[in-house]
């Protein structure tokens, strides 16, 4: 494949396919799991958070590593790149199974097995993801190619979710764990027969720096991107943890309803890729993501006014904040893959790279959870709760706090992108 050429069907499959299941995992482990802690197996609050923190924290400080070894598997040869990722995937696997069906009785040994369960799955999670997104990034590409690369595996991963969503309600976990098992396998299976990565100096990868785990924030244009990357994942995050939350007690729906939200969510962000890829083509990147998050914002305050039986209202912001998400989930990598090219560490650094940019997003995560869910007990909110208050506090910050982050990292990105690129343009 060129990076004059636009990515045929197939490549793309062949690419993106894993995409699914990775994505498929991190429904269940960002969303289902601390509803099903809380909720299964009567995990207080507080200590549910405090556990999902400090796995977070490790998980996101591990990555920038994970991004060093993408990197030196990459100097070496895509055979090695590979054949770590199946050992990854295999540990995933047994990972999330051990999660959802914990070998031991009593509370204090059930925190501690969620707890090395979940450094070992997020550790292997990262590992696959770090690599496969590298991958990606190294197939090269103007600007609305990285698009279509990113595109073809956020689209997958788009079906990765729905199907995890879905699963679970209608067949329960051990389905999903088998799907999950099976796609996992299926979408490693397609990698290794996807397009080859750009080579550099007569067809030979030069190794990696030593520096090279630093050296991302030596680039201004990267952290003015990972500054709106991470207000823009926080304002997503908190949703994401307290969804579950939100349906089963603020808008007190029946529990089978809970998969079509979900799949509403999803599906639209999936179906409305290629119309964002248009738009890209005429705006550009970083005025096409601008866009979908103030689409977000527009149609997701309006769940703070929803309450009981709002069911229809809520489906409704659902599908059109799932419109918006597309935007986030296709946009910022290929704006990523633009700056690494643009610095000149093509081919060499993609893993420092996304070793970081997944780092952001893992912290996010971390404090989405560490933070949300303690503050939730405090301020009176408990899952099952009718109380006016708890209602009320979780509504606040299930609708109102991220649409304060998502308009702070609007600006964010006008200002710290858009603005200096303009600048450069006219210069």
């Amino acid at each position: 494949m060129t990076t004059t050429t636009p990515m045929r069907a197939g490549h793309g499959l062949a690419y993106g396919l894993l995409g699914l299941p990775l994505a498929f995992v991190a429904l269940p482990l960002y969303v289902l799991l601390p509803n099903h802690y809380a909720r299964e197996f009567g995990m207080p609050l507080a200590t549910l958070g405090a556990v999902l923190l400090a796995a977070r924290l490790f998980d996101a400080f591990t990555d920038p590593l994970l991004g060093r070894l993408a990197d030196h598997l990459f100097g070496r040869s895509v055979r090695a790149v590979l054949a770590v990722g199946a050992v990854s995937a295999a540990v995933l696997a047994l990972g999330l199974t051990s999660l959802f069906f914990p070998q031991v009785a009593g509370a204090d040994a059930l925190v501690a097995w969620a707890l090395v369960a979940l450094l070992i799955t997020y550790t292997a999670y990262s590992q696959l993801s770090i690599a496969h997104q590298s991958w990606g990034a190294r197939l090269g590409g103007d600007e609305l190619q990285r698009g279509r690369i990113v595109a073809w595996r956020e689209g997958a991963a788009l079906i990765g979710v729905v199907l995890a969503s879905v699963l679970p309600a209608l067949l329960g976990l051990p389905v999903m764990l088998s799907v999950f098992a099976a796609a996992l396998l299926l979408g490693w299976w397609y990698w290794t027969r996807a397009p080859r990565p750009v080579r550099q100096d007569a067809g030979v990868y030069r190794p990696p720096q030593h520096t090279s785990l630093w050296r991302p924030w030596g680039r201004p244009a990267f952290r003015r991107l990972l500054a709106v990357f991470m207000l823009n994942g926080i304002a997503s995050a908190i949703p994401a943890t307290l969804v579950l939350f939100f349906i089963q007690d603020r808008l007190q729906a029946p529990p089978a309803q809970e998969p079509m939200f979900l799949a509403a969510y999803f599906v639209c962000a999936a179906l409305s890729i290629p119309l964002w890829l248009r738009a890209v083509a005429r705006w550009g990147l970083a005025r096409t993501w601008l866009a979908g998050m103030l689409l977000a914002i527009a149609v997701f305050v309006w769940t703070a006014f929803l309450g009981r039986g709002d069911v229809l209202p809520f489906l409704v912001v659902c599908a059109l904040s799932g419109v918006a998400l597309g935007t986030d989930l296709a946009l910022p990598s290929a704006l990523l893959a633009g700056v690494i090219a643009a610095e000149g560490d093509s081919g060499q650094h993609e893993g420092a790279y996304f070793g970081w940019w997944n780092f952001a997003t893992k912290l996010n995560l971390a404090l989405a959870a560490g933070l949300a869910l303690p503050l939730l007990g405090w301020w009176g909110y408990t899952p099952g709760t009718r109380s006016e208050e708890g209602l009320q506090t979780l509504g606040w910050a299930y609708a109102v706090l991220p649409c304060v982050l998502k308009l702070l990292a609007a600006g964010a990105l006008y200002g710290l992108v858009l603005r200096p690129a303009r600048g450069l343009a006219s210069a």
